[in-house]
């Protein structure tokens, strides 16, 4: 008959495996937190609406995006008109290189449409890692300082547009954005391999939020602070 403390020091055995299978070691989780993409990188919301209002075409607006954007990917872009000059842009990140929006690539999209004679309105949704964003609805009218983008629409001569950034334009994106932030320093801190900020740089708080947010906030941030000093207690 085996004895009650050969059966507990089996269970232990049984157990010891199980609870190391739980968990990760320190090594693990830096490896995964390094690798995580798209979590966190800001997106200022309001200067991608402004963008989209000054932009002299596509390739104009696409230069501004990837401008404002904070991580490291090149965000592709694709403008498809419908009949009535209702325009949607898509942002998105092209992983695959295959010039196609595919869902699981989509970042925003901005929706403009007529409202009445000589009037739109346009509309940025989040999607992805900014799952949740949605702008204020905002109106546009003829004679109002616009780019040619949205101004042309007004026109009774307006073509239909059809575009989406090539895997050629992905290149020159990235070199022109990597120009921009060497000459904007002030506004480009140190970044971990997601894109996340960490220390140095001057950051700025999201104008419309980020939606659902995997991975964890920021790391290593400097919070400025006063050094408080203890008081003296007097005899």
């Amino acid at each position: 008959m085996i004895s009650k403390s050969k059966l507990l020091a089996a269970a232990l055995l049984l157990a010891v495996p199980l609870a190391g299978a739980g968990c990760d070691s320190g090594q693990d989780k830096v490896e995964r937190w390094a690798t995580t993409e798209n979590t966190n990188v800001q997106i200022d919301w309001n200067k991608v609406n402004e963008a989209y209002k000054a932009a002299s075409g596509p390739e104009d607006l696409e230069r501004r995006i990837n401008e404002i954007y904070e991580g490291d990917e090149v965000i592709s872009i694709a403008v498809q008109d419908e009949g009535d000059k209702t325009q949607v842009v898509t942002g998105f990140f092209d992983k695959n290189h295959d010039g196609k929006v595919d869902d699981a690539e989509k970042i925003f999209t901005i929706k403009r449409e007529p409202t009445a004679e000589g009037t739109a309105q346009i509309q940025t949704t989040g999607y992805g890692p900014y799952y949740g964003y949605h702008s204020p609805i905002l109106t546009i009218a003829s004679g109002m300082i616009l780019g040619s983008m949205i101004s042309n629409m007004f026109m009774p001569s307006y073509m239909p547009v059809r575009y989406v950034t090539s895997s050629a334009r992905i290149g020159d994106l990235h070199s022109h954005r990597s120009s921009y932030r060497a000459s904007n320093p002030e506004r480009f801190g140190p970044r971990s391999k997601s894109g996340r900020v960490y220390g140095g740089g001057k950051t700025t708080k999201p104008s419309g939020g980020f939606g659902r947010s995997r991975g964890g906030g920021r790391f290593g941030l400097r919070r400025a602070g006063r050094t408080v000093r203890p008081a003296r207690l007097s005899a």
